[in-house]
């Protein structure tokens, strides 16, 4: 299958300047990025796609079997990345998408020029035995998902703004209220299951190509406790706070997003 289509990939921006990778994370599309996408498009070559069973990717590319597993996601991403043929790029992760950076960096490091893990979590449950803190206990998670599975429309219009974050600025949390349903329930909440019920702490180790770990200074999704055990456990990457709060910090800062993005990807490393 045409990688371009299944996945409706765009490319953007500066023709010769330093590839940069944006991967959406769940509910979404490449259209969250679209306030920072101007930002970058000077400077740099900008690489947009939808996961497989999102935007306007191909959705008869899409099967349970296959998309059950981050694995599956990741494998997608170095598809992405040989057919552009641009060399080593910077991929840009939100959320899950942090993880398929890593699974795919794990696989095949040279195809990465550096990960920018935004707001990443590796397991979103806490495991009180080795003292790691995910954010939600097993229940919240089971909870959760079943919410989903009753009511996804529901679901949405609860939870989107808790993922936001931003109380004062409701019309972030309606933006992804409408990300979230413009969704097919079905695939939904597939990807839900692999989203928070992942457990990719043990891949962090794999990583041997330059990282940034960007988290915001308040997320409910991802506390800070996480991003600290994603820098600790990733060899010589380096940890930011940004001002921005809640999850989504590429609608509620994008001019801070995009500065760090920008000054990672054009660091050299």
């Amino acid at each position: 299958m045409d990688v371009w289509s299944r996945n409706h990939v765009r490319v953007t921006g500066r023709t010769g300047g330093p590839v940069v990778v944006l991967a959406h994370g769940f509910g979404c599309d490449q259209n969250m990025w679209r306030l920072v996408v101007p930002l970058l498009e000077p400077d740099f070559t900008v690489v947009l796609f939808d996961h497989v069973g999102a935007g306007r990717s191909d959705l008869a590319a899409w099967s349970e079997r296959r998309y059950s597993t981050i694995d599956a996601y990741a494998e997608d991403v170095l598809e992405i990345c040989h057919e552009l043929a641009l060399g080593p790029v910077t991929f840009v992760g939100h959320s899950v998408s942090a993880m398929m950076g890593v699974v795919a960096a794990g696989h095949e490091p040279d195809a990465f020029s550096g990960l920018l893990l935004l707001a990443p979590s590796p397991c979103f449950i806490d495991d009180p035995a080795t003292g790691y803190r995910g954010g939600f206990s097993a229940e919240d998670i089971d909870e959760l998902l079943e919410s989903m599975d009753a009511n996804y429309l529901g679901w949405s219009r609860v939870m989107a703004p808790v993922i936001t974050g931003n109380p004062e600025r409701p019309e972030l949390g309606e933006e992804l209220t409408n990300s979230f349903c413009r969704a097919d329930p079905d695939i939904a909440r597939v990807f839900a299951r692999v989203t928070f019920l992942s457990d990719h702490r043990e891949s962090l180790a794999q990583v041997r190509v330059p990282t940034l770990v960007a988290q915001c200074s308040k997320d409910a999704i991802a506390p800070p406790e996480v991003g600290a055990f994603v820098q600790a456990r990733i060899h010589g990457s380096r940890l930011i706070t940004l001002d921005a709060t809640g999850h989504c910090p590429q609608l509620a800062a994008p001019e801070e997003t995009a500065a760090a993005i920008a000054a990672f990807a054009g660091a050299g490393h």
